[in-house]
């Protein structure tokens, strides 16, 4: 089908039933005490939370593909209801998370390094009360995290928790967890801690492997052991010219990412659109398994808040979505999420260092976790930690800890407690001006940028994320010399801790002293379009680039990623009528299209090119030395429809020529024309032939004019679904991440599109198409694991539902209630 499925209700063989059947309404009463759910010195209830004393109360409406509709009377019970479900779909997703959280994935997992690397950091966190201290709130900034969202947070632990006594460890479904002694009652606290996890992601989370190998130098010695065993940025060279998803675009603003994750989006104005209202595109490129995986939902209270899009895992928040007349998505941003501290050392002590010429001494704390041994026992491991007044001491190649010097790195997002409040008031705001207010008050979108949509047809881009506070001035004043070419190339800041002066400050606009205030940070209202696709916020809408901005948020007139050029070009073919679709402007019907055309924009540049190069050269050497003959591949990269449909043949070829770094161009950039250039293959650079043969000796053992759908799966069980979309690197919108198995093709997809949404907001309401590529249940024995998988593989879709109307028109809707009141906490 092309349009919405309609999977049919009736359990395939085998399958517990874990839901009631359609048209039957279910009360679930818990049986256990209502304690789970709170911690020993957790924050009491207080007056303002939104559930009643010990009692929870949450409808939920199944609709096609096990979305769930969730209506409760408060937030309390709304989170209760959101935990619930995302228990009964995900349970093991989560729980691993809490597991990783606590510092016991040694004890669970193994005792890997990256593991232990883990356990430690985490142990740390835990000993030092990090999570507890957020909920404290900042005295200097805004209240957060508010009573409301205390009690989204409360309930949803205890809906997981209503779901799992209910169920038992013993009888679920999921055999990835099934009796496992690592799944267990949750608290709040374990989701404030995966909360301070996720806020870090793109800042202190990468650099575990160095922090946990840190330590002084020995008496006489130069510098320390650096962590590059264990891996973390500073393990690698500070550029390595990869976009978030591994395009090769602006290599200064590589760094930027969190953890490699990328996505697309667009903000499409009235003006941009048939219907002359708003309309948005959210494409995030997340992983397709594991613990960040996205979930469809839509929650509701009454009145208050209504809100469909997509959740990560133990969120009980939409992060992506819509309301009535609002939608919007998140881009990784290329902002910096972190500063360095170069430390003068006080003589002779190596843990002591020196501000305005007064010695401060570091803090040591030494951890210790458990670690299995292969006779079954356990160890401790153990590591000393030291923290300075600008945050933990880190050693690495780039920035070694000698006799006379370390450095410390300050992570802005470490006490970021008002992402959750941030999210409920964006899900709250009716325009995108309404949006870009809650951005002002809260600052909280950690490492990600905002393009959003409203029905009045105005569009709104904005890296309004958390940034260190290194502004121009302070950057000329602070970065050591040695240091400013670094800082120019990347935005990695170098300051100079010891001068009190040479602090982060504070903007009198700030949510919070440390970060850029709004007023330093790009935002663009349109009523045409604004886009992103990883690249920084110069290029948001081409005819009105954003620049002047502190270059720690990215960089400007620099060369954009092949997939930040075709997004701009499909959005300017679309408006002039020039991409062989009908008609002129956008329809969420041709939106779909776009994002699903499966253009690779590397390929229209290069492949006739690349084809006469082949042609002149029917052998090659590869990068190991070896001669390929390459007289296979011109003929496959001749015939290919230079897309990455399920029937491109040669797909497969010229991407692993990308992934080989080939994509390379011989004409200059143009900043006055930055979307079309440059455009011409380096014929003549050797390392363009050399691309080729690695890729074509890469394939060896499949054919190279095989179609990509026959190459490029994902299991779900015994079944091998073919999947469309390809790298970014090679000019890709739809990315999709695979890795190559020798002789085999691309069996699984680890990362790339995921939550797909286009929504517009008309007269009506808001109204369009959705799909998560990976299906809602990473469960394999759940009725929701594959069938969005497959309908991903056809181009299909699942309508939006967000009216009452929509949402009883669903020919697959069932509806359960699940409470949980003092009654059945006292037994």
């Amino acid at each position: 089908m092309t349009g919405e499925d309609s999977p049919h209700v009736a359990r395939p063989p085998g399958e517990p039933r874990t839901h009631p059947p359609r048209a039957r309404t279910a009360t679930i009463a818990a049986v256990a005490l209502l304690t789970a759910g709170l911690v020993a010195g957790s924050a009491p209830a207080h007056a303002g939370t939104t559930e009643s004393a010990g009692r929870y109360s949450a409808e939920i409406r199944r609709a096609s593909y096990g979305v769930p509709h969730i209506t409760a009377a408060n937030f309390g019970s709304l989170g209760f209801g959101a935990g619930y479900v995302q228990a009964e779909d995900n349970i093991c997703a989560i729980a691993e998370k809490v597991v990783t959280v606590n510092a016991t994935r040694s004890r669970y997992f193994g005792g890997t390094d990256a593991n232990v690397a883990s356990d430690l950091f985490f142990q740390k966190a835990k000993e030092e009360k990090v999570a507890e201290g957020l909920l404290v709130g900042s005295p200097n900034g805004v209240s957060a995290p508010s009573p409301q969202v205390r009690g989204l947070v409360r309930g949803f632990a205890a809906g997981y928790n209503n779901y799992l006594r209910r169920t038992g460890v013993a009888r679920l479904t999921d055999p990835q967890c099934r009796d496992k002694p690592w799944v267990r009652q949750i608290s709040e606290l374990d989701l404030w801690r995966t909360n301070w996890a996720n806020m870090i992601r793109s800042g202190t989370l990468e650099w575990v492997g160095p922090l946990v190998e840190t330590k002084p130098p020995a008496p006489g010695a130069a510098t320390t052991s650096t962590g590059a065993s264990i891996g973390g940025p500073g393990a690698s060279a500070p550029n390595s010219g990869e976009a978030p998803d591994g395009s090769a675009g602006n290599a200064g603003d590589s760094a930027g990412n969190a953890g490699g994750l990328g996505s697309n989006a667009y903000g499409l104005g009235g003006t941009a659109t048939v219907s002359g209202g708003g309309m948005l595109l959210a494409n995030p490129h997340f992983p397709w398994d594991g613990p960040d995986r996205f979930y469809r939902v839509h929650l509701k209270v009454p009145g208050v808040y209504d809100v469909e899009g997509a959740a990560l895992l133990g969120d009980p928040i939409v992060q992506i979505g819509h309301n009535a007349t609002m939608g919007w998505s998140h881009t990784v941003s290329t902002a910096r999420r972190y500063v360095w501290h170069e430390l003068r050392l006080a003589p002779g002590d190596p843990t002591s260092y020196l501000v305005d010429g007064r010695r401060e001494k570091m803090t040591r704390r030494t951890v210790t976790v458990r670690v299995p041994t292969s006779n079954g026992g356990t160890k401790p491991v153990t590591h000393t930690f030291y923290d300075t007044r600008f945050g933990p001491v880190v050693a690495t190649h780039a920035f070694p800890w000698t006799t006379s010097t370390a450095y410390a790195i300050t992570d802005v997002n470490a006490g970021n407690a008002r992402a959750l409040d941030g999210w409920v008031q964006l899900g709250r705001a009716g325009t995108v001006r309404a949006a870009k207010a809650v951005l002002d008050r809260y600052q909280f979108l950690p490492w990600v940028n905002i393009i959003a949509a409203d029905a009045a047809g105005d569009a709104l881009y904005g890296d309004h994320s958390v940034v260190p506070r290194v502004t121009d001035e302070l950057a000329t004043r602070c970065i050591p010399e040695q240091f400013q070419a670094r800082y120019a190339a990347s935005g990695e800041a170098v300051l100079d801790g010891a001068t009190a002066a040479c602090g982060l400050g504070a903007d009198p606009d700030a949510a919070v002293p440390g970060i850029l205030g709004p007023a330093r940070l790009p935002v663009l209202i349109r009523t045409d379009y604004v886009t992103n696709s990883n690249d920084s916020h110069w290029l948001a809408n081409p005819d009105h680039p954003l620049t002047g901005y502190p270059r720690i948020i990215g960089s400007e007139q620099t060369p954009r990623s092949p997939r930040t050029r075709l997004g701009v070009l499909q959005v300017r073919q679309r408006l002039a009528g020039t991409d062989g679709l009908s008609g002129t402007r956008f329809t969420t019907g041709n939106l779909w299209e776009v994002q699903f055309g499966n253009r690779v924009y590397g390929g229209e540049l290069v492949r006739d090119d690349l084809v006469a190069l082949c042609t002149e050269n029917p052998s090659a050497t590869a990068s190991d030395g070896a001669t390929v003959d390459l007289t296979a591949a011109c003929p496959a990269l001749r015939a290919w429809d230079l897309r990455v449909d399920l029937d491109s043949r040669g797909a497969h070829l010229f991407n692993e020529f990308s992934r080989s770094r080939g994509l390379l161009f011989q004409d200059p950039f143009v900043a006055t024309d930055p979307v079309n250039t440059p455009r011409v293959l380096a014929k003549d650079d050797p390392r363009v032939l050399t691309a080729l043969a690695d890729a074509v000796q890469r394939l060896a053992g499949i054919p190279l004019d095989a179609p990509l759908g026959a190459v490029q799966t994902e299991p779900r069980g015994a079944e091998r679904i073919p999947i469309h979309g390809g790298p970014g690197s090679s000019g890709i919108f739809n990315a999709i991440n695979t890795g190559l198995v020798a002789g085999v093709g691309y069996p699984k997809v680890t990362y790339g599109a995921s939550f797909v949404m286009a929504v517009e907001f008309g007269r009506n309401g808001p109204s369009g198409r959705q799909i998560l590529t990976y299906s809602q249940s990473a469960n394999p024995n759940s009725r929701y694991y594959a069938d969005q998988t497959r309908l991903y593989s056809r181009k299909g879709w699942d309508t939006v539902k967000y009216t009452e109307a929509q949402i009883s028109a669903d020919p697959n809707l069932y509806t359960y209630r699940v409470r949980e009141s003092r009654q059945d906490s006292l037994g």
